[in-house]
């Protein structure tokens, strides 16, 4: 997780996890949350243990009050039908997903997985056009994985959006890396987007064919056999992960920290992977297994979401800057492009 101290707040987010892998099911333990704020501190824990499907959730979702100091109040989801009232209640908020250009790796038709490889001249292009389609769409968080491709893509997507904020990575190494990265003007803050970092979105881990050539591997391996390694959705390559295994860490992230943002009206852009974002989007649009393995989602091509009604709606991907249509999905929508026009005469 990460500081946060946006727009008017300065808070930090702590997290101590662990990974266990059992299987396809993955554990996720002793997340805290801590906040500081004008000489006093708040912790807020939260500990799970299980599959994302079943458990009570506790979040913190940090807001700016107009005095100066952050107020992080947590949101209960118990798995009732409470929850489903609280989601009928949520703020209408905007979910933009983003596959990251095209890496290096992509290039040379390598499989890549969690190596982290950057982008090509043509993935820095794709970034820069995937942020004039959405430079309308309001953008209060970014969540990233901790790969420099989907980092370059949502920071390059960013230097087109209208409203000209700074994206800022948050820093939660360590004590001095929280105590370093603050920032000490309120207008500096109100001017930033706070970019969170989490391996958590990060590729399917392609385990032994991570570095190799995928023509060269099907030739070595069978190309029924790569196929299966690839599209399947419960079998792993040799010491690698199912996209099963990928959803369980995706998803359960999702579900505990982007969501509550979501539903407390705030608009977040997910800058990930390939598979990384089809687990998201099985779980936004409630899709099959079957479903999901046939889902292709092409580089630097923005996805937009409206959640309304505590309903994910799918709205596909913004057009472009000039096509005012594609932003008059909702009122609230089509209000922010007014003000940006208002602002930027």
């Amino acid at each position: 997780m990460a500081t946060a101290v946006f727009p008017q707040a300065l808070g930090t987010a702590q997290s101590h996890q662990h990974l266990q892998n059992s299987g396809s099911r993955l554990e996720f333990c002793n997340a805290s949350l801590k906040l500081i704020s004008k000489g006093f501190k708040v912790d807020i824990g939260l500990s799970r243990r299980g599959s994302y499907s079943s458990w009570k959730k506790k979040f913190g979702v940090i807001q700016a009050s107009a005095s100066q100091t952050s107020v992080v109040q947590p949101v209960s989801y118990p798995p009732n039908n409470s929850s489903d009232e609280l989601r009928k209640k949520s703020s209408e908020a905007a979910l933009i997903l983003i596959r990251h250009g095209e890496s290096l790796w992509n290039e040379k038709n390598l499989f890549t997985g969690c190596v982290d490889v950057p982008l090509t001249k043509k993935g820095v292009e794709e970034a820069i056009e995937a942020g004039k389609r959405i430079s309308n769409i309001p953008v209060d968080m970014i969540y990233t994985s901790a790969l420099i491709r989907a980092q370059m893509t949502a920071m390059l997507a960013m230097t087109q959006h209208r409203r000209k904020k700074v994206p800022i990575i948050l820093h939660n190494e360590n004590e001095q890396a929280r105590e370093w990265s603050q920032i000490f003007s309120e207008d500096t803050k109100k001017q930033s987007i706070p970019v969170v970092t989490a391996s958590q979105l990060n590729e399917r881990m392609y385990g032994e064919l991570q570095g190799l050539n995928k023509q060269e591997t099907a030739d070595r391996f069978g190309k029924e056999k790569v196929h299966e390694w690839r599209r399947s959705y419960d079998i792993p390559p040799p010491n690698g992960e199912s996209l099963e295994m990928c959803a369980e860490r995706a998803v359960a992230y999702f579900k505990d920290h982007i969501e509550p943002q979501l539903l407390s009206g705030k608009n977040v852009m997910i800058a990930a992977h390939g598979n990384s974002l089809r687990s998201i989007i099985m779980y936004l649009d409630k899709l099959t297994s079957q479903e999901v393995i046939n889902l292709e989602l092409s580089t630097g091509i923005p996805m937009l979401y409206i959640l309304k009604g505590g309903k994910f709606i799918r709205r596909g991907s913004p057009a472009g800057p000039t096509e005012a249509g594609v932003y008059a999905y909702t009122r609230s929508l089509a209000l922010y492009r007014q003000k940006l026009d208002d602002m930027l005469r």
